[in-house]
């Protein structure tokens, strides 16, 4: 029988292979067809995500919520649903693959999924943006979190999402892209970035912009990077004592997302389902996410000297005490493929490591609770 539990303990377990024909061959009495069968036919959301994540966010004014969106590379797939053509900045250029906007909770340091969505037009009819607008409507309205910056890419600075995040009292940092018009005055006219006379004060605290559709002043940076290249920054916040170099410091909290999305490629394999079917491959990613948060928790577990780490941690670690550590032998069965066997045996350490985490706050939980510190 494969579970949701032992379904994410194999994608942190292996490192390479992620079919179901090799879980299915390091179990006893289990088919491929047993656990193609479990992802085509569970239904398993961005809301369990949700439910995993949300004793672990700190949920405060200060922190940060950044959206940005990346793609499954699936390449050489012809026959997988949710697969279109479309553009990768991994790969920067069209690439054939699963597209998935992410909007992730920061508070500066720590970071969590806070939810996804699939973009999957020919179904819902949904554009990117579209799904931008309805996570952060849903994560500032239904889930309750505080947190009063919005941060995002020169992709989703339209004039619609701009107004929303406004309109929401919230304030957001964004990058335009080069070719975008702005207007110094209302008799002015709209004229290109580069036109604006860049003086040193100018470069140092901004200028107040308008942009075209958007009924409100923007405050415009012009960051130079070392090797030459311009960032257009953009808030709402203008206040007088707001700083390019401070702007910057809030903008760079968004490559935390960019490495979230290498780390759920690389460690829980979401690119690598070869399902065909739509749900299949939803449930994967679902389940990826769940087993990336997993490890995140570990990790600042590990990272933290405090004793009283929160009960939902210690819960979700000893709750990933894999299934496949705890049953070694039965990958000496699979002695005809010395390499995968090799490679199960390796992540033995990385339990090792589990049990080293939760050794300081173990003795405050009951084992028997442990079965509830993971989502259904």
């Amino acid at each position: 029988m494969i579970t949701k539990q032992r379904y994410i303990e194999y994608l942190i377990s292996t490192p390479i292979n992620y079919t179901c024909q090799n879980l299915s061959e390091h179990l006893e009495n289990v088919s491929h067809d047993v656990v193609s069968n479990f992802l085509k036919r569970n239904r398993i959301t961005a809301r369990q995500v949700w439910a995993l994540v949300n004793g672990l966010v700190k949920n405060t004014p200060e922190s940060f919520l950044i959206i940005d969106d990346s793609v499954q590379n699936k390449q050489y797939s012809k026959s997988i649903e949710l697969v279109k053509r479309q553009y990768s900045g991994a790969v920067g250029g069209l690439v054939r693959g699963i597209g998935v906007v992410n909007l992730v909770h920061s508070d500066g340091k720590e970071h969590y999924p806070v939810g996804y969505r699939i973009y999957d037009n020919s179904a819902d009819g949904k554009t990117k943006n579209d799904h931008f607008r309805d996570m952060l409507i849903n994560a500032v309205a239904d889930k309750g979190i505080l947190a009063k910056t919005v941060l995002f890419d020169s992709w989703y600075a339209a004039w619609q999402n701009l107004k929303l995040v406004n309109s929401l009292k919230l304030t957001f940092y964004t990058t335009l892209k080069s070719n975008r018009l702005v207007s110094l005055a209302k008799e002015g006219g709209h004229i290109h970035l580069d036109g604006i006379d860049w003086t040193p004060e100018r470069l140092k605290i901004g200028v107040a912009v308008k942009l075209k559709k958007v009924p409100f002043k923007v405050k415009l940076f012009r960051l130079v990077a070392t090797n030459g290249d311009i960032d257009w920054l953009i808030t709402n916040d203008l206040d007088e004592n707001l700083t390019a170099q401070a702007a910057k410091e809030a903008d760079n909290v968004r490559w935390q997302i960019e490495q979230s999305h290498r780390e759920i490629k690389q460690l829980t394999g979401s690119e690598k389902c070869q399902c065909r079917k739509a749900r299949s491959q939803r449930n994967h990613l679902a389940c990826c996410y769940e087993g990336w948060v997993s490890l995140e928790t570990v990790q600042h577990l590990r990272r933290s000297k405090t004793k009283n780490a929160k009960l939902t941690n210690c819960r979700l670690v000893l709750s990933n005490r894999s299934v496949f550590f705890q049953s070694l032998r039965h990958f000496s069965n699979q002695a005809k493929d010395r390499s995968t066997t090799h490679r199960w045996g390796m992540t033995a350490k990385v339990c090792s490591s589990f049990l080293l985490a939760t050794c300081t706050v173990a003795p405050i939980i009951s084992l028997t609770g442990s079965a509830n510190g993971w989502p259904v």
